[in-house]
């Protein structure tokens, strides 16, 4: 599943064709995804402007001048491809925009007709339907199933090294545990879990409420720092994994242990290991983790 950097330059890749942007038409061509669409989905975005692009978490939020929220989560094989009107005139007979290359139009569940300096249609692809799209008041952001439980962003000023604490104090599930529970922190997975416990050298078994003192603020700072490598690097590359350009994200090529099982550590030559937690795949360090 796409974790915060693969939604976040899906983000970056969407926004200057989104924001700003007048839905003149929305085509919802079945009646779910994961979930069923909200009622009216199609009638209450038409004619609407989408003022921003945000991301909480792994989820896109656009926010509209009607004073509602546009919620889309991408699950594991959602993604969303941009066809420019100028672009498609001048490429005659030839697939149009990135579709060609990011997936089968069969799946193509969700098409965005909008209006702007740069006018484009935006669609949403998804072969396996794990995604889904509501919407939401503005005023409900906060309190809504989405986002009530949900933790602080970890590149926002609302997370630090004291908050992370403060998290996983007296907690006895592992530490990898508990950075996956969005109600700690929002957006991480099990990539970028694995990484940041990595340099961090934290042992994904530790007990959560033994990350303190100087193992906290280490893993603190290499939550930050993994999360914005990998955004800079486009997120990683997964099977089903695609920005809205039909770029692919390469951040796997400086994977340090993430599914490089018996592989060499880059820091102390040890073979990688593999375990499975919580039905999960956990890679690590044994020697360099602790």
């Amino acid at each position: 599943m796409p974790e915060l950097p693969e939604v976040e330059t899906v983000r970056r890749g969407l926004a200057p064709v989104m924001e700003g942007a007048v839905i003149t038409a929305v085509e919802a061509r079945r009646p779910d995804l994961r979930f069923p669409f909200p009622n009216d989905f199609a009638k209450r975005l038409k004619g609407v402007q989408i003022e921003r692009l945000e991301r909480r978490g792994k989820y896109l939020m656009g926010h509209l001048s009607s004073e509602e929220c546009l919620i889309m989560h991408l699950g594991m094989s959602g993604r969303f491809t941009i066809d420019e009107f100028h672009e498609r005139k001048s490429r005659r007979n030839q697939p149009t925009g990135a579709l060609a290359e990011t997936g089968n139009p069969k799946h193509d569940h969700v098409v965005f007709e909008l209006k702007s300096a740069r006018p484009a249609r935006v669609v949403y692809n998804d072969p396996r339907r794990f995604g889904f799209m509501d919407i939401v008041p503005a005023a409900e952001i906060d309190s809504c199933k989405h986002f009530a439980l949900m933790g602080p962003e970890p590149l926002s000023n609302y997370f630090s090294a004291a908050s992370l604490n403060d998290a996983l104090s007296g907690r006895s599930s592992p530490i990898k545990a508990a950075l996956l529970d969005q109600r700690n922190v929002a957006g991480l997975g099990n990539i970028y879990v694995c990484e940041a416990l990595y340099r961090a050298r934290v042992s994904p078994r530790r007990k959560a409420g033994s990350v303190a003192g100087k193992r906290g603020e280490r893993l603190y700072g290499a939550i930050i720092d993994v999360l914005r490598d990998a955004i800079e690097a486009g997120g990683s590359t997964l099977r089903d994994f695609a920005a809205a350009d039909g770029a692919l994200g390469y951040f796997q090529h400086r994977f340090d242990v993430y599914d490089r099982e018996g592989e060499p550590c880059r820091n102390c030559k040890s073979p990688i290991q593999r375990i499975v937690q919580s039905g999960r795949s956990t890679f690590f360090c044994g020697q360099c983790q602790r």
